[in-house]
């Protein structure tokens, strides 16, 4: 399992400039948005994933930070999620993700923004948000 962190912010394109500069990452995978703000990106150090920036889609003012979980099997996921989703906030139901084989989104109880998810792929190339 692993713990990773995501950023939802506005203008993403800035905030992945001052992250990289911040904490000297590079720029791997990304997917930009038809207006250039990110769809996704991966801020790296040393090959290892740091974190991601996406651009909101909403007002995130009050929690703009989401943390991800990754699991080694679909049982665990479902567990964590059942657990998770008790007196939260669904925002996406157990499903299949063009670079998940297996994720879901979710706020607890307690307002912690969750992304949960089996092991990542890239998408195809011809993907488009």
């Amino acid at each position: 399992m692993a713990l990773s962190i995501g950023l939802y912010v506005t203008p993403s394109k800035e905030a992945v400039k001052t992250y990289m500069a911040a904490f000297g990452l590079e720029l791997g995978y990304h997917v930009l948005n038809d207006d250039g703000s990110y769809y996704h990106s991966e801020l790296m150090k040393d090959g290892e994933e740091i974190m991601s920036v996406v651009e909101a889609a909403r007002d995130v003012r009050d929690n703009p930070v989401e943390l991800g979980f990754t699991f080694e099997t679909r049982g665990e996921l479902e567990r964590a999620f059942d657990i998770l989703k008790e007196n939260g906030r669904v925002r996406l139901n157990i499903c299949e993700l063009p670079w998940s084989p297996c994720a879901a989104q979710l706020s607890d109880r307690f307002g912690v923004s969750w992304y949960l998810t089996l092991p990542q792929h890239h998408p195809p190339e011809d993907f488009t948000p």
